[in-house]
Parts: C-alpha cells; structure tokens; sequence
C-alpha cells in the first residue's frame, strides 16, 4: 500500500511539474508532440499496453527517448503512468525527457 501511495506522489509530481514548466515558459501546450507520441505508442502496436499498465522507462528509450539534460528523474515511477508520459509530452522544452518524433 505504502509503495502504491509512493508511486501516485510521484506520478503526480511528474505531472505537475510538467504542466508548471508548461506554465511558465509561458508556451502553450505542445499537443502536436503528444499526438505525435500517441501516434508511436498506436504504430509500435504499444497504445492499449501503455494505457492499461503505464509505460516502462526502457521501453521508451528502445524508442528513441532521452532524458533532457539537466532533468531529474529520481521520482519518475517505472513505468510511468500514461497520463504523465503524455503531460510531459505536453511540456515542450519544460519536458523531463526528450522525444525523437518531437521535432
């Protein structure tokens, strides 16, 4: 119980912080990046999995995902829930990682 508890906190921090750096490099959304992720997730046949039980760290990076220079990710929960990876997506350059199909 305690671990699942630890787990929704970071999650939810890992979103926050996302939707907070969104925030305040004062851009909007970047939901091209995110339905371009969508879209990788839909084309690996991944989409459903990543919805159903998150998406693990070192399936992202066989992807093609790093983490942005600078980001801690300490806190991130493997494998990070859906909702967050596509927040961070959302994030743009305030992203903890970097995304190759978010050019």
């Amino acid at each position: 119980m305690k671990r699942k508890i630890a787990l929704s906190m970071a999650a939810a921090t890992l979103a926050v912080s996302a939707i907070a750096g969104t925030a305040a490099a004062k851009t909007h959304p970047d939901t091209d990046c995110m339905r371009a992720g969508m879209a990788t997730l839909k084309g690996a046949g991944l989409f459903d999995d990543a919805a159903r039980g998150g998406v693990p760290i070192a399936l992202a990076v066989s992807l093609g995902v790093t983490v942005r220079p600078g980001a801690d990710i300490s806190g991130v929960p493997d494998p990070i829930p859906l909702s967050v990876v596509l927040a961070d997506h959302r994030a743009g350059d305030a992203s903890l990682f970097v995304y190759p199909w978010c050019g």
